[in-house]
């Protein structure tokens, strides 16, 4: 028997009838889908200490469970004493059952453990689908052991959706189980 990750069934069994009910999808082709996530990280301080920068890709690749790669400057800044190509952060983009895998660990695990939540704001859409939102620190992934930890980082998720609007791409997250904050929408 294979292994399927427990949102991506929830997907088909679930979500896409209630989105096909709630916008009055003709085709369950049409119904918007979680394309790609993608989770960066920004290291500045790799610039003066390349152990920082080792250390980084180790976490996101535990965070992740996907090998990541390091992301380079484009340009100089001299303000920042920075030289095009040197490297600044981390980055992985995760497709197909490690996406469902980490949305679930997200979810489920992760956003509780973050101090004093009172839900995740629904203002990072792009006006295309897709949603960004940041996480201040890594230790609330339990897979981080915070005895290791040198220093507290935070870092980027963006959920890249196959929606047409951002009222699509809410409805979608929501009924993943994003915890987004009550207001009026």
């Amino acid at each position: 028997m294979e292994y399927t990750p427990r949102l991506k069934t929830k997907y088909f069994d679930e979500i896409v009838p209630a989105l096909t009910k709630q916008f009055a999808y003709r085709n369950r082709m049409e119904v918007p889908k979680i394309q790609k996530i993608s989770v960066n990280q920004g290291l500045g301080k790799a610039i003066v200490d390349k152990k920082l920068l080792d250390k980084g890709l180790e976490e996101m690749t535990i965070i992740t469970g996907q090998h990541a790669v390091s992301t380079k400057s484009k340009k100089d800044i001299s303000n920042f004493k920075l030289r095009k190509g040197m490297p600044i952060g981390v980055r992985v983009t995760l497709r197909g059952d490690k996406m469902y895998e980490f949305l679930d660990r997200l979810v489920a695990v992760a956003i509780p453990r973050v101090r004093d939540f009172r839900g995740i704001s629904d203002k990072g859409f792009d006006g295309r689908g897709n949603y960004t939102f940041g996480v201040t620190e890594q230790i609330i992934f339990p897979e981080i052991d915070i005895d290791k930890i040198g220093e507290i980082n935070g870092m980027d998720i963006t959920i890249v959706t196959s929606a047409r609007t951002d009222k699509e791409a809410l409805a979608l997250l929501k009924e993943f189980g994003l915890p987004f904050k009550n207001q009026n929408s």
